[in-house]
């Protein structure tokens, strides 16, 4: 089975959206969400642990380049540390969005953390 991991910034948009409306995929413990507490402005560090394959201003990329997340994911080799994908802003997530990041946690034995930093700037 696939490890996905979703952080977000606790208290953010995307963590309350995510507990409110929660897509499929979460519903179904596909996807595992972890809010984490961010800086003074709610922000989120990129990850120091784990390896970044893919850096995304929004969710939406991930769906629009949904061939491209599997492939970058799969790419990463072997090592024992998580594979990263960080989105830069985020609301909300949508199925579609993490489909891909499913897709892609599939075809590796590493755990797949998508890391949301902030909001979108308003």
């Amino acid at each position: 089975m696939a490890t996905v991991i979703l952080q977000v910034p606790l208290d953010g948009a995307a963590h309350r959206r995510l507990r409110e409306s929660p897509p499929g995929v979460v519903s179904d413990g596909d996807v595992i969400v972890e809010a984490l507490a961010g800086d003074a402005y709610g922000r989120l560090d990129p990850p120091t642990a784990g390896q970044i394959v893919l850096s995304v201003p929004s969710p939406e990329t991930l769906a629009r380049e949904a061939a491209d997340v599997p492939r970058a994911i799969a790419g990463a080799g072997s090592a024992p540390e998580p594979v990263v994908v960080v989105v830069e802003a985020a609301e909300e997530l949508r199925d579609d969005e993490l489909a891909a990041v499913l897709d892609g946690a599939r075809r590796t034995k590493r755990p797949v953390i998508v890391r949301v930093l902030a909001e979108p700037e308003p």
